[in-house]
């Protein structure tokens, strides 16, 4: 296994990130329309926070999730605000860091996916579904 390969071979570069200061319907319909289950949050090209779509699902209760997407969004706006939510300072690794390490960090925590950095600059993102496929592609 090529466990000292840097995360920086592996990991999604074209990242999709969310602004500290946007709406949590942004990150709502992030989530929809790229995909995802992860997103960096920014301020400028600096991490300082993720949320995940089960971030998003914990807060949904009652008929939330009945409405519309425009009646959901404005409740989501109207009651929360993505600083409340997201995980800030969290954990990530730099693109240098071996994919054994981002293994261990992905192995060791309560999350999915690791942001990629370089100092403080989100450079990518890498998530258990990359660690995966690329164990899969060494078999």
């Amino acid at each position: 296994m090529k466990k000292r390969e840097p995360v920086s071979k592996i990991m999604t570069t074209e990242v999709v990130t969310v602004n500290r200061g946007d709406a949590l319907s942004k990150a709502r319909q992030l989530f929809e329309s790229h995909h995802v289950h992860h997103l960096p949050v920014v301020s400028g090209d600096e991490l300082v926070g993720i949320i995940a779509w089960s971030d998003l699902m914990r807060i949904a209760f009652g008929d939330l999730g009945s409405q519309d997407e425009r009646s959901l969004d404005a409740i989501l706006d109207h009651m929360f605000e993505l600083e409340k939510v997201m995980q800030a300072d969290p954990i990530s690794i730099e693109s240098h860091q071996t994919i054994g390490e981002a293994a261990a960090k992905l192995r060791s925590g309560d999350y999915h996916s690791l942001p990629v950095v370089e100092g403080k600059k989100l450079v990518g993102i890498l998530t258990s579904s990359d660690l995966i496929g690329y164990l899969a592609d060494l078999l």
